[in-house]
Order: structure tokens, then C-alpha cells, then sequence
């Protein structure tokens, strides 16, 4: 009597019958390469897509690395630029049609790998919203907000903390009805699919700029040139003051020149006098107790280097007499790799805080400087930068 002896189970029929082993293998590789997987199977698909997977995924990678920046560069139209040491990686996009909005589509906020966009104005059609994201290419979305037409949307701002929800919500503020002045709240959850009213309408300065939050340890916090910073808990729907933001002596207007977040700290950047290269970095205690001076930074150095950051046309009193954008500061855990990412004439630095040293990340091409002034070939500016985190959130 013959016996037929069958081949052992090779390696991969082994991982690919286990799902369980197979979801522990797959929660370690990095967003970009679990999107290509879908398409392996459907099971695959329907394994790397799911909610609890992503939640999972983002649990294990707490704090990502900025994978890359978006700027601006006309209404609709990106560049993008890459911060993996092989500065190879493909831009997720470059045309914002992902919804096919007959009024275009811009982008408002980056918030932890999702992307909160809207269409333009535009006469005849209504302004839509939407949560994208980029690595997954995909997007909701919002649905309009049900209560007074006629409210005037200050702002609206995206909070997302993917190690600790797989949900996002949007806050927007707008002016309250019948309350001459005052703001309110709204806010929408993508667990429900609604939105509802917060809290009582406040009071806020005339100037605070809700259209610009910076979302931090679960709060969106917003500044005023004229008053004291405000913050929003998201979870536990309080608005609250943060301390005024100590100004320099003889200085009667602010000049904000940068204000954000990395590392789970906030940060604000304030340039006075005609020593603009030298200035002061601002940082928020955790306990909201107060303004410290996190850094001093100098970029002397910086000029040297590139010396058409001087606009020697201009006089040299004049605050932008270097030509010089802040677009974001990158807190790291080592303190001496923390770094400063700047726009100047025509180029992307990368600046190190500590070292005061620097590296040219790209050329920009295009929009080259007229007559040698060096204020044409900014082509950015600090609000026209969003960052980019590679992420398999569900928008």
C-alpha cells in the first residue's frame, strides 16, 4: 500500500491562515505599505481597513514623525516636500479632487494625519467641508451645521488624538444668535455623525483669530494681537484663558511671526525691532501657568550663508529687512536635534536650534526674484505650510 505524504504547510500559508498572528505582523509596518496591501485580498482589505486595526496601529506609534510638508502654492495647487532622510517619497497629492467640488476644494488645518478642507465662496454654491486623508485617499464629507443660517462661522478646527480615539471631532465657532458680540460653539463628533451646541455663548477679544487654532493636549488654542490667548478643552467642553503673552518693552503692536505645536508642547515666536535674525521661542508650562523662553535663536550664521535674505532696498530699521519665513518648529526628545524649518529666498532650510547649524532641504523652482529683491521669491507663507503624517485614520 502506497502512502501519499502531503508538503508541510510552507511559512506564509501558515501566517496567511492565522489571522490573529497575521494582524500582529501587520500592526508593525509603517501606513504607506499597509495601504498598498489592501488590494492583496479582500480579507486583507477588510483586515487593514477596519476601525480597530487603525486605532491599534496608531496605539503602538504614539508619536509619528513628520513624513512631509505641504505649501500652498496657488488656490488648489501643492507642493510637496518630503522630510524621510531619502527625501524620496511620492507627493500623496498634488490637486485637492478628491470630492470633485465645482467651487475647489483649499485646505484649513493638519491635525495627526488627517486633513480638514473646504470649498472656496463662491457665488451660487454652498460651502462644503470635508476630512481627508491623504495617505489612504480617503474622505467624509461634513454634514452642514442645523441651526441659525445666518450665524457668521468665525472658524472651524480640527481635533484629532489617533493614540487615543479613532474619532475626530470639529469645533466651529460662530457668532451666538440674538447676542450681540458674543460666540458660541458648535461641535461635531465622526463617532455620531452629528453635531450639537456647547456650552453658553462668550465673549472673546475682536481680534482672536479662530480661524488659525493650534490643537494640543486635547485643547484648541487660539491667540489675539490684542489680548490674552484662549483654549478649548475638547473632552470636557470648557473654554478657559491662557496667560497674556509677555511683551517686549516699547512695543505697542504684536508681531506673532509663528504659532504651533510639536512634541505636545506649544509654542509662540515674536520678532521686535530691527535684530530680527535674533529672537526669542516661546514655550506654554503644561500647567498653563505661564510664557517660558524655551529658546534664544540667532541666524546670523543663516545670513552669512545666504545672503539674499538681506533686502538691502529696504531700510535696514524695517521689520522685513530679512527675508526669512518660520514655517514650523520640530521639538525632538534629544534637545540638540530640535530644529527650526524656515522659507527663505527660493529654498527650504532646516535649521538646528542648538547647533546653529543648517542644511538646504529643496530649491524651490519657479516665481524667481525680480530686479534681485528677494521678497518675490517667497512663495510661502507661515500659514500656507501644513505638515503631513503618514496615518491609516478613517476620516
Amino acid at each position: 500500500m502506497k502512502i501519499l505524504c502531503s508538503d508541510p504547510p510552507s511559512s506564509a500559508d501558515t501566517i496567511a491562515g492565522n489571522k490573529d498572528l497575521l494582524t500582529e505582523i501587520l500592526l508593525r509596518l509603517p501606513p504607506k505599505p499597509l495601504v498598498r496591501f489592501r488590494s492583496v485580498s479582500k480579507d486583507w482589505c477588510s483586515l487593514i481597513s477596519s476601525p480597530r486595526f487603525c486605532h491599534r496601529h496608531a496605539r503602538l506609534s504614539p508619536a509619528p514623525k513628520i513624513s512631509g510638508i505641504f505649501f500652498r502654492k496657488s488656490a488648489a495647487d501643492f507642493h510637496y516636500l518630503s522630510l524621510n532622510s531619502d527625501n524620496l517619497s511620492p507627493n500623496p497629492f498634488k490637486f485637492l479632487d478628491f470630492a470633485q467640488d465645482p467651487a475647489g476644494i483649499r485646505i484649513l488645518q493638519s491635525c495627526n494625519g488627517l486633513l480638514l478642507c473646504s470649498s472656496f465662496f463662491k457665488i451660487g454654491f454652498t460651502r462644503n467641508y470635508y476630512v481627508c486623508n491623504p495617505t489612504t485617499g480617503r474622505f467624509s464629507t461634513i454634514p452642514p451645521i442645523i441651526g441659525d443660517v445666518s450665524a457668521v462661522v468665525s472658524g472651524f478646527n480640527l481635533a484629532f488624538e489617533p493614540s487615543k480615539s479613532p474619532y475626530y471631532k470639529l469645533i466651529c465657532v460662530r457668532s451666538a444668535a440674538g447676542s450681540v458680540g458674543c460666540h458660541q460653539i458648535e461641535i461635531y463628533s465622526s463617532e455620531t455623525g452629528d453635531w450639537k451646541l456647547c456650552g453658553s455663548p462668550f465673549v472673546a477679544p475682536f481680534d482672536m483669530v479662530f480661524n488659525n487654532g493650534v490643537f494640543c493636549n486635547g485643547s484648541i488654542h487660539w491667540i489675539s494681537p490684542t489680548g490674552s490667548p484662549m483654549y478649548f478643552d475638547v473632552s470636557n467642553e470648557r473654554i478657559g484663558m491662557l496667560p497674556t503673552v509677555p511683551i517686549v518693552e516699547q512695543q505697542s503692536t504684536r508681531r506673532f511671526r509663528y504659532f504651533g505645536e510639536s512634541g505636545g508642547h506649544l509654542h509662540l515666536i515674536e520678532i521686535y525691532g530691527p535684530r530680527t535674525t535674533q529672537f526669542r521661542v516661546l514655550e506654554m508650562e503644561k500647567d498653563y501657568s505661564k510664557w517660558v523662553v524655551r529658546y534664544q535663536i540667532d541666524f546670523d550664521s543663516l545670513v552669512s550663508a545666504y545672503p539674499e535674505m538681506v533686502l538691502n532696498y529696504l531700510d535696514p530699521h524695517d521689520s522685513c529687512y530679512y527675508a526669512f519665513i518660520i514655517l514650523f518648529l520640530i521639538r525632538e526628545e534629544k534637545e540638540e536635534d530640535s530644529s527650526l524649518l524656515l522659507h527663505i529666498p527660493d529654498k527650504i532650510i532646516s535649521f538646528n536650534i542648538r547647533k546653529k547649524t543648517f542644511r538646504e532641504l529643496c530649491h524651490l523652482s519657479g516665481n524667481s526674484s525680480v530686479n534681485g529683491k528677494g521678497r518675490h521669491s517667497m512663495q510661502f507663507g507661515w500659514l500656507d505650510a501644513y505638515q503631513y503624517f503618514e496615518s491609516l485614520a478613517c476620516p
